[in-house]
């Protein structure tokens, strides 16, 4: 059995888990050390599992509570060469693995295939976990959707995609102009349209379940994303994630695919 979640995803912190009943990896760790255990705390997750964190860039709400978490519990940290060096020191931790984005690593259970995605930080990329016959995709900070991420989509059995930004909102809310700007750019975030259009692209997929991730607080609306991507409900099991608590977990096993929000 396989459990996955979003611990946080939004602008404030990342952090994805996805485990098997022996051993768990987390992609990302962008809040404390202390908030991820006490929101693993209240899924009844076991940061004991917990054996690798991946970090996809520098940027601090993917990475800031790296150091502290593989520092005290052991863990290992992998993450691209550009993307150590580039990080602020006080995120690094004891010691680090380092891949190449394109590369597939190995780590018990689990293969974890890295590939480059469009965001503006030194060596930016999204993942693809293969684990127990199922594939799980974290595919968030992306500008613009490119043929690898298509491509990594469609062999995804359920996927964090980032649906930051409904774009009116962006458009008439508080952000500078410049920022606007570099939201909506090729190497900023996807648009709530931007997301439903990547889906609709990916047709021929094994595509279960959609954690819509990385909703800004600024620009968007949890209900605003659910609603966009309302007309592919009967298709996908389409679920929100939050910026302040863990979201749902989902359970996937041999032939089944549940939904255990009572596990809290």
């Amino acid at each position: 059995m396989i459990k996955v979640c979003a611990i946080a995803s939004g602008s404030n912190g990342n952090c994805y888990y996805i485990g098997t009943e022996k051993e768990a990896i987390l992609v990302d760790a962008g809040i404390s050390r202390r908030q991820i255990m006490k929101r693993m705390k209240e899924l009844r997750l076991d940061i004991s599992r917990v054996k690798a964190v991946f970090i996809s860039h520098e940027h601090s709400d993917h990475i800031k509570g790296l150091r502290v978490l593989c520092d005290l519990h052991g863990i290992e940290a992998y993450l691209t060469r550009d993307t150590l060096q580039k990080a602020h020191r006080n995120y690094h931790p004891q010691s680090a693995h380092v891949f190449n984005a394109g590369d597939s690593v190995k780590v018990g259970a689990f293969v974890v295939h890295s590939f480059s995605k469009k965001h503006d930080a030194i060596d930016p990329t999204s993942f693809r976990v293969e684990v127990e016959g199922q594939q799980i995709g974290v595919m968030t900070d992306i500008g613009v959707a490119c043929d690898e991420t298509k491509a990594h989509l469609a062999q995804c059995d359920i996927v964090f995609l980032e649906s930051n930004y409904d774009e009116q909102l962006l458009d008439e809310g508080p952000y500078p102009y410049y920022l606007k700007q570099r939201v909506k750019s090729d190497h900023g975030h996807l648009s709530n349209r931007q997301a439903v259009e990547l889906v609709e692209h990916v047709t021929d997929s094994r595509l279960k379940t959609i954690f819509l991730s990385h909703i800004s607080a600024d620009n968007n609306r949890v209900e605003i994303a659910m609603n966009a991507f309302k007309h592919l409900s009967d298709r996908y099991n389409i679920l929100p994630t939050n910026r302040y608590a863990p979201s749902e977990i989902v359970t996937v096993g041999e032939e089944q695919l549940a939904l255990f929000g009572s596990e809290r």
